[in-house]
């Protein structure tokens, strides 16, 4: 699968960033690095904990602990559900978008199957549609015996940078 970041896909070569160590902590590959070097992985998703293993348009993997991320009943934040769906929504919009295009987010919805009160949560997005103004990812999180923990789905219009 290609990107239109890595270079020799299109994007040219990038220097070290001010955000390096960051990316590095959340799991992106060095070769995305260029591309998050104005904003980083953002400070949420290392509020979170959110772990990249995966990123392309097509498909998109990051783990996320669930210590520090439960609600006053002690378990997973139905909101740190959303922040990992809409977080492997958004990359993948971006990384499809590529250079000179911003993905915004204009639809998220999601159902929580089941909860979870230790471990760690593996959020998976499946491109739904790859389009040139739409992307829409469905986004499945999983316990770490693979039982369904939510379902998201989330669209992204693409547009030129202005």
């Amino acid at each position: 699968m290609s990107d239109n970041f890595t270079p020799g896909n299109g994007a040219p070569s990038q220097a070290p960033n001010a955000f390096t160590d960051q990316l590095n902590a959340a799991g992106v590959p060095p070769e995305m690095h260029g591309w998050l070097s104005t904003n980083g992985v953002g400070r949420l998703v290392e509020k979170l904990g959110i772990h990249f293993v995966e990123m392309t348009a097509e498909r998109m993997v990051a783990t996320m602990p669930v210590e520090g991320n439960e609600q006053v009943a002690g378990i997973l934040h139905g909101g740190a559900h959303m922040v990992l769906a809409e977080t492997l929504g958004s990359f993948g919009a971006a990384i499809h978008a590529g250079p000179g295009r911003q993905a915004l987010g204009i639809e998220i919805g999601a159902t929580h199957h089941r909860s979870i009160s230790s471990g760690t949560v593996t959020g998976t997005a499946t491109a739904i549609h790859l389009g040139n103004t739409l992307v829409t990812h469905e986004i499945v999180m999983t316990d770490e015996q693979g039982r369904r923990l939510s379902t998201a789905r989330m669209t992204n219009m693409l547009r030129d940078v202005r």
